[in-house]
């Protein structure tokens, strides 16, 4: 017989099966301290689909993390009992009944006491992890690093959930700490001039791109220790980064983040109280070569590692 493991990070990335960083595939949370859970959800999308593959695509990319990070200087996964939990059971044609799902999947392994990384899936997937989180921590400062706003009131007629809409309904069911929100990297037309100003009036503090490419992301950074008091969320969508560098996403905006520059962001989150991390909008019909699938698996592993430290 083959006594090759299923898992197991020493397997080369052609081989074995593909969760994500070849972690176990298990839903035994006992002394877990990260779960890894996946949302392959994109019906609240208002241009192109095609999320709902990226969870599988992310882990896939996943598997060319070799596991030690040179920069924070630690193997996360030497420090952390981490499992794949698999997927959240979506619905595809009710997005009402697909975010309870979320809620109570989400609310299921953080209640156990292990920190959750989910892969979405479109960006409507961050008020049902919000509502989950603020259950066991109460309100939460949120770190939100986006090409767009996501706090309009409605994108479609008499529908009010969308990937456009989450953070408008998380602020008015006071899922987020008064002034602990940022959202960072915000850029592109906008569908009001007023919408900017909306945004502010419901609490969060826009940091558009030309901010962050003017001040540099250590200024930002620094704000972002100065106002994250509480239990910090943070939820990136990949359309932060510039298209050169995240081609595969559903609602790309030009001049944006470098793939740099968004590791840089989540590696300076350090001595924050890191509680949950999502990661949204990998569209793989849309990828080019598989680059936007890897730098979300970066991301990922960046905050894995950041939970290793903290």
């Amino acid at each position: 017989m083959n006594d090759n493991p299923a898992f197991g990070a020493g397997l080369q990335p052609f081989m074995g099966i593909p969760s994500f960083m070849r972690l176990p595939a298990s839903r035994n949370l006992k002394d877990i301290d990260v779960a890894i859970l996946g949302v392959p959800f994109d019906s609240g999308t208002s241009y192109r689909t095609g999320t709902r593959f990226g969870p599988r695509k992310i882990r896939e990319a996943s598997l060319m993390i070799w596991g030690h990070n040179p920069t924070l200087n630690v193997t996360p996964l030497k420090k952390l009992q981490a499992v794949d939990y698999g997927d959240v059971s979506v619905i595809p044609t009710s997005i009402e009944h697909t975010m309870t799902a979320i809620a109570n999947t989400a609310a299921e392994i953080i209640q156990t006491g292990a920190k959750l990384i989910t892969l979405g899936g479109d960006h409507s997937i961050a008020l049902p992890l919000l509502r989950a989180h603020a259950k066991k921590h109460g309100p939460v400062s949120l770190i939100h690093i986006d090409a767009h706003i996501d706090t309009w009131e409605s994108e479609f007629e008499a529908v009010p959930y969308s990937h456009g809409t989450p953070f408008r309904y998380a602020l008015q069911e006071g899922l987020i700490r008064k002034d602990e929100y940022m959202q960072i990297g915000i850029r592109g037309p906008l569908s009001s001039e007023h919408d900017y100003a909306d945004a502010k009036k419901l609490g969060a503090r826009t940091v558009t791109i030309h901010e962050v490419m003017e001040k540099g992301v250590k200024e930002i950074l620094k704000e972002i220790h100065q106002r994250m008091k509480g239990p910090t969320y943070v939820t990136v969508d990949i359309d932060s980064a510039d298209p050169a560098f995240a081609p595969g996403t559903g609602t790309p905006e030009v001049g944006g983040l470098t793939s740099y520059q968004l590791l840089q962001l989540i590696r300076g989150l350090h001595g924050l109280n890191l509680i949950g991390f999502d990661l949204v909008e990998v569209s793989p019909p849309f990828d080019h070569g598989d680059i936007t699938a890897i730098l979300a698996a970066n991301l990922a592993f960046e905050y894995l590692s950041l939970l290793a430290i903290q």
